[in-house]
């Protein structure tokens, strides 16, 4: 993958962050019109109808990729669940608790994220990005901790964490399925989760609220949930779960600022603190994935005696390399196996290099 394309990914992580990031304030003013598992159906609802409405104009252009099938039905039904779960989840804690705080616990996402990645799906994690993991990790900690006007750990707190354990599973589930449809899968996002959660909420008794605060709380959720989500995927195409998530952690401080100007709510100095352990956090995400590596594939020809006959076959296979430049020939011994037979054979070969 060219930089490019890595930077335009990278882009779109950042985007997506700053667009969920407006997901908790203006959600906060809302939840008091609008019961918590109603206002998340609202928001998944608004997501599937304003991308829906995308996908009329840029139907040609997505027709290049492939749409989910049967062997992504486990990821996808998956997918759907826990985005029933967790905005709901979220919706009470917003509703319990305050909105910065709120935002700030989001970073917890990434951990589980991470480590969701790495047990369950198997997706490598480098060094550098486990560094990384580690100021965050200790940004959300100082934010968490931060004192009596703080975010204390309450009722709250607790469903705040559990949105973000399901959604760091839901994000690992996308990410099986992120090579497919864009839009097909916001869609199935936005509908199914919307509709799960507003059969959730008839379940509980919740009423329904005046119509400009459900159009209030579509179109949060077409921009928060929405472009968010469509923007995320298409980021982790090139970056995966964990580098993405890694990405989505400015979120919870573009939320707490904007807690502060919608919410009225306090900056501390903690909450700058915090800021600068994220800053070193994300500064190391990006090297991690802009640095490119050098490798490429080069032939072997080999020629070895087999059954009575001489063979010559043309192997190709790669290797890194640093960047020194050998001129020279040289001749070693060293094993291949032959896919014919599956014997081993000891060969001498000339590579040149």
């Amino acid at each position: 993958m060219d930089k490019s394309r890595k930077f335009i990914a990278v882009i779109l992580a950042l985007l997506a962050a700053i667009f969920y990031a407006i997901n908790t304030p203006f959600s906060k003013v809302l939840l008091n019109k609008i019961p918590p598992t109603l206002m998340a159906s609202f928001l998944y609802l608004g997501a599937g109808t304003g991308v829906g409405i995308m996908y009329l104009f840029h139907r040609k252009v997505e027709e290049k990729y492939e749409k989910l099938n049967k062997a992504d039905l486990p990821y996808t039904v998956g997918m759907i669940v826990l985005d029933i779960a967790a905005p709901i989840s979220l919706m009470i804690g917003i509703n319990i608790g305050s909105a910065s705080n709120a935002s700030l616990l989001g970073n917890f996402e990434i951990v589980a994220t991470t480590i969701i990645a790495l047990l369950i799906f198997k997706e490598k994690v480098t060094s550098k990005l486990w560094i990384a993991i580690g100021f965050i990790t200790i940004s959300s900690i100082v934010l968490s901790f931060e004192g009596a006007e703080s975010f204390k750990f309450s009722l709250g707190s607790l469903f705040v964490i559990l949105a973000t354990c399901c959604w760091g599973l839901e994000n690992n589930c996308t990410r099986k399925i992120s090579d497919k449809s864009t839009y097909e899968i916001v869609l199935l996002k936005g509908f199914f989760s919307g509709s799960g959660a507003f059969i959730v909420a008839l379940i509980l008794g919740e009423r329904i609220p005046e119509m400009k605060y459900i159009m209030a709380a579509l179109l949060l959720g077409f921009v928060a949930y929405g472009l968010s989500i469509f923007m995320y995927i298409r980021a982790q195409r090139d970056l995966g779960a964990t580098k993405t998530s890694a990405y989505y952690a400015v979120a919870p401080f573009v939320g707490t600022f904007l807690a502060f100007i919608v919410n009225g709510e306090k900056l501390t100095l903690v909450y700058f603190i915090g800021l600068v352990f994220m800053i070193i956090g994300s500064v190391i995400v990006a090297y991690d994935t802009m640095v490119k590596r050098h490798s490429h594939s080069h032939s072997h020809i080999i020629v070895h005696t087999h059954d009575g006959k001489t063979h010559t076959h043309i192997i190709t296979h790669e290797h890194e390399h640093s960047h020194f430049i050998l001129e020279e020939k040289h001749n070693h011994n060293h094993k291949h196996k032959d896919y014919m037979n599956s014997k081993e054979h000891k060969l001498i070969h000339e590579k040149r290099l």
